[in-house]
């Protein structure tokens, strides 16, 4: 390293250092989050085979979706309408959302022919759900949540340091830097398949990360107070942020849990300093109406899944496709009149940068082509973990953490301590904790020669 790069980036010591006790956090949850990411990658395909049968009925030769929620309402105690999936096909039964007392959603699926009730399951423990929970909140809720935050942001810090480390110096040729020397045995060929892997997945990593963060606890809800505070950043979010119940994203507020009319109070987040949504469940007698506003759902081509919800005495009908630039909604009125219209070309600016990354870190954005690449960066990520893991104990001496020692005079650079301020004040969860690294960077680590 010059004298002059010296200056301005941190010694490769130091790097290595940073890199490891970064990677000895992160690369674990990368792992975890690579095999879940994969899993749900393939949500719509899981989907459909999970609920193969009831997409496989007797075609419905009349239809009463009104009918259909009292039928849902009738099976679970207490309950009250939440919404209604418009059925794919004229094979597919009824899929009616009911809220219990307790809050909780229930999904009744329903026979269009017969009116009766095929099954019942908690929206929370339908398996996409599980999946996206395991994923984003290890099954912690918002504890989860904080956690999955901290692992982003440090994983950013491992990218950054591990760029560094890999960046060519004195070497000749394009072996061992854009692509990896498989023919060589021993360390050399594990190095490769690590760095060089790394340098490929790295700029899909960063997307991943980034456009994850608006769905995390902290980062979501500094944005939210940035909203608020500086402007309208953001208009109608249809994203959630940390651990918000099925009950609320179904009735489209996944910001927060809407009221209940039933129970005449509100239903606040705990944790969560915003509004209350305005959005009530009807009693079973309130979903006069219905069968027309189905009849006129089924005539606006929207993108599946396409839920029916009841707020005010009027109806509204959006489309919940994971793709969500096509994510469309409409108001209409009981005698089936669409009186209001809402696309995503009219949401505010960041809501459509989102929007889109959240599309294609969900594998949907464009389609298949979008599946396998995210395919790819995933199995990609995995041999970048196997590789850093083998490398990790192939060096580390028994009965040692194998940590790189502390140099007595280490080199930060001022480009280091820029890059470093920068991702603190983009990243809270990073900047409370570089601290911390900081002190453990200078605490030498005694290693066996």
């Amino acid at each position: 390293m010059t004298i002059h790069s010296a200056i301005l980036w941190p010694d490769r010591r130091t790097l290595w250092r940073w890199h490891f006790f970064a990677g000895l956090f992160c690369l674990p949850f990368v792992a975890f989050l690579s095999l879940t990411g994969t899993v749900y990658l393939f949500k719509p395909q899981i989907d459909d085979w999970i609920d193969w049968r009831y997409d496989h009925l007797p075609i419905a030769l009349s239809s009463s979706p009104e009918r259909d929620v009292q039928v849902a309402l009738s099976a679970v105690p207490q309950g009250a309408f939440l919404a209604y999936e418009l059925p794919r096909t004229l094979q597919s039964a009824a899929r009616v959302l009911v809220s219990r007392p307790d809050g909780q959603a229930v999904r009744v699926y329903v026979d269009r022919n017969t009116h009766t009730v095929l099954k019942t399951v908690l929206e929370e423990n339908r398996f996409e759900r599980l999946v996206f929970r395991l994923h984003g909140q290890l099954l912690l809720g918002n504890v989860g949540s904080v956690i999955m935050e901290m692992v982003a942001s440090w994983t950013i810090v491992l990218i950054v340091t591990g760029v560094l480390l890999w960046w060519p110096r004195h070497q000749r040729g394009l072996a061992g830097i854009v692509y990896p020397r498989l023919g060589t045995k021993g360390r050399t060929r594990w190095r490769d398949l690590h760095a060089v892997t790394g340098i490929w997945t790295s700029v899909f990593l960063v997307l991943f990360l980034v456009s994850g963060l608006p769905w995390s606890f902290v980062w979501g809800h500094a944005l939210q107070s940035v909203e608020n505070t500086v402007g309208r950043l953001t208009s109608v979010k249809d994203w959630e942020i940390g651990a918000v119940p099925a009950a609320a994203v179904i009735a489209g507020h996944p910001l927060g849990q809407p009221q209940k009319l039933v129970a005449k109070e509100k239903m606040d987040m705990p944790g969560m300093d915003m509004p209350a949504a305005s959005t009530f469940f009807a009693e079973g007698g309130g979903i006069s109406g219905l069968d027309t506003v189905v009849r006129t759902a089924s005539t606006l081509s929207l993108p599946a899944p396409v839920i029916i919800t009841l707020s005010d005495s009027l109806w509204t009908v959006r489309s919940d496709t994971q793709n969500r630039p096509l994510r469309e909604g409409m108001t209409v009125t009981p005698d089936g009149h669409v009186v209001k219209q809402e696309t995503f070309a009219e949401k505010g600016l960041m809501d459509r940068v989102i929007g889109y990354g959240v599309a294609a870190h969900e594998g949907q954005l464009f389609g298949k082509m979008n599946q396998a690449v995210n395919l790819l960066v995933a199995m990609g990520l995995l041999m970048m973990s196997s590789a850093a893991t083998v490398l990790w104990l192939k060096r580390k001496p028994a009965g040692s953490l194998g940590a790189p020692p502390a140099l007595p005079t280490q080199t930060y650079g001022l480009g280091g301590i820029i890059v470093l301020i920068i991702l603190a004040l983009f990243l809270p969860e990073l900047g409370l904790s570089l601290v911390v690294l900081a002190l453990t960077s200078l605490i030498p680590i005694k290693t066996k020669p």
